[in-house]
């Protein structure tokens, strides 16, 4: 039998100063995928990773697959080491273009939230360098439905985006370690956790919080000047149930997703919507904003805001744990959580490397 030609496929990361964000969390999972797999994808098929990214972070992923340095110089007409069969940008955002040696090129695209966000001049100067760079690409990838419709709304040039869903880690899996001086009611607290960024609407949860006085609401983030102002907000209004716990380990979030009473997220703004996902794997109930990407994402095993007035948010909620109660099971959230797998992305993603006319060897080109 024939051996099969070489087939080299890059994985460009982008700049990643650290991965305790969304899409250096997504970077990260996906190699992980593929640099398991990568020893039996050579062996059966002579596929050979190459990522892309800063020193520091080479062997992060183990022998299997080749690192490469990012470089300045990859904002400019440049070649590949190797010529590659695939070249992988995992998001919109990096200002890296393919190499000239490749075949195909990929590019994910996450949220185009900058035409929500944006006006004006801003908007138009956003929009140019997003066309800019998504023009290289033979092919584009939406984490979710909602952003392949945006994609075909905001950039009708585009050819249809492939829907791969994103992967969501099984926190319950990893170990688990109660955050030092932690002195809330296990069981009955009311979670939330993102960077608390304006378009993550936490002043919402504050003001709601302030009509329900008797209800502990834990507020989980990075330490940054966003926080700082939330912070401030809840010492003018002289809060003594609204709480932050700041820049946690993964095995504290962990614990707080696995001991609190339910996960609310009023998110104004998401491609995909992962803390979600994260919550139901631990069988806990969840309220999200009725917006973008979520319904999608969270399916019908969540509750719902649409009216983000303090006193509808606390009937929406006290709804919802209502319901878990005595409808939703702890198994059936779970059950709704395990769609979003990174095996699963990883699949997804390794048929959309196939040429076209690839044979079906248990991937399905895209």
């Amino acid at each position: 039998m024939t051996p099969a030609q070489p087939f080299h496929i890059a994985l460009q990361f982008g700049h990643i100063r650290h991965f305790n964000e969304g899409l250096a969390e997504f970077s990260r999972q996906l190699g992980m995928q593929f640099a398991r797999q990568a020893p039996q994808l050579k062996a059966e098929r002579n596929w050979h990773f190459h990522f892309i990214l800063p020193a520091q972070w080479h062997g992060l992923f183990g022998p299997d697959v080749q690192y490469h340095e990012l470089s300045d110089s990859m904002r400019l007409r440049h070649r590949f080491p190797v010529d590659l069969d695939v070249w992988h940008g995992l998001h919109q955002h990096m200002r890296y273009r393919p190499p000239v040696n490749s075949r195909r090129n990929i590019i994910t695209v996450h949220d185009l939230n900058h035409v929500y966000a944006k006006k004006g001049l801003s908007l138009w100067w956003q929009n140019m360098r997003l066309t800019r760079h998504l023009r290289r690409a033979h092919q584009l990838v939406a984490i979710s439905q909602f952003v392949a419709d945006d994609i075909r709304t905001h950039l009708p040039w585009a050819p249809p985006a492939t829907v791969i869903h994103n992967g969501v880690a099984d926190l319950t899996q990893v170990p688990h370690e109660k955050p030092a001086n932690f002195s809330l009611t296990e069981g009955d607290y009311l979670l939330h956790i993102s960077r608390m960024s304006p378009s993550k609407n936490v002043g919402s949860l504050i003001e709601m919080a302030a009509e329900w006085p008797e209800q502990d609401l834990l507020l989980v983030g990075p330490s940054s000047p966003e926080v700082q102002k939330h912070q401030d907000h809840v010492a003018r209004l002289g809060l003594r149930n609204v709480h932050f716990l700041l820049d946690v380990t993964e095995a504290q979030k962990a614990w707080l997703y696995a001991h609190c009473k339910a996960f609310l997220f009023p998110s104004l703004l998401e491609g995909f919507g992962l803390p979600p996902i994260e919550a139901m794997y631990f069988g806990k109930p969840v309220v999200a904003a009725r917006a973008t990407s979520l319904p999608e994402v969270c399916g019908p095993h969540a509750g719902y805001w649409h009216d983000f007035s303090a006193v509808v948010m606390r009937q929406i909620v006290e709804h919802q744990l209502d319901m878990c109660k005595h409808g939703e099971t702890r198994h059936e959230l779970r059950a709704a959580a395990q769609r979003y797998t990174w095996p699963q992305a990883a699949e997804a993603y390794a048929a959309c490397y196939l040429p076209c006319n690839a044979s079906n060897q248990g991937f399905s080109a895209c």
